[in-house]
């Protein structure tokens, strides 16, 4: 089996192969995933994982599919990040001010950064809030375009803020009220509803998977 690590489920020690990602540890042990996994990839953000190492006091989080295993790591898994999300019409939303209405939790800010240290994606989260707050709904939603609302920063802020359902507000905002409509998109949309495409979706979805995967790199080279 090779080199192997010890790591703590619920209090239990379990020994597992180095180089494993928390996710597959877990299976490896016997744990079945009904909830908190999703795409395996680092792209839902359902897998969400707290844990600590021995010998340190620090509290870690992390995503299980990303994150290697350690010896001595104590784990434990959260299938989601409870946080209400308040109910809005984003038309009727368009500056700071309508912001601050719907979460108004937002302005407790302490500038921490404790939520961009949390962040598995290595987003700049503290900037998103403080870019809301000085009125800047561009480079709020650019800074978040890359959030896989995955809760750990809302989960680690002491100001208990909910920065994943506010960034997610303010790219819609930016989306419908700032960003130039794109004329070719309207274009395609025109194309797609007139049935265009409809014979090559229809041969695509009768394809098997390893053609549909070779498909699939011969276009990302």
């Amino acid at each position: 089996m090779g080199k192997t690590v010890r790591i703590y489920v619920m209090g239990r020690e379990y020994e597992v192969p180095e180089g494993l990602t928390i996710m597959k540890a877990l299976e490896y042990v016997g744990y079945r995933y009904i909830r908190g996994a999703g795409c395996r990839a680092g792209f839902c953000g359902a897998c969400t994982t707290v844990y600590r190492k021995n010998g340190d006091y620090k509290l870690y989080s992390g995503l299980a599919c990303q994150t290697t295993v350690e010896d001595g790591m104590y784990l434990v898994q959260i299938p989601f990040v409870p946080a209400e999300k308040p109910k809005y019409e984003v038309s009727e939303i368009k500056d700071v001010e309508d912001i601050l209405r719907v979460y108004p939790e937002i302005a407790r800010c302490l500038s921490c950064n404790t939520c961009t240290k949390s962040c598995p994606q290595g987003l700049e989260t503290m900037d998103v809030i403080q870019s809301i707050l000085r009125g800047d709904i561009k480079r709020a939603a650019e800074l978040s375009f890359d959030c896989i609302q995955c809760g750990i920063c809302s989960m680690r802020c002491p100001a208990e803020i909910t920065h994943y359902h506010v960034a997610q507000l303010v790219r819609r905002v930016y989306g419908k009220h700032y960003l130039k409509k794109s004329k070719e998109l309207e274009r395609r949309i025109k194309e797609i509803e007139e049935g265009k495409y409809q014979e090559e979706i229809e041969r695509l979805m009768k394809l098997p998977r390893e053609e549909l995967e070779r498909l699939y790199k011969e276009i990302r080279r």
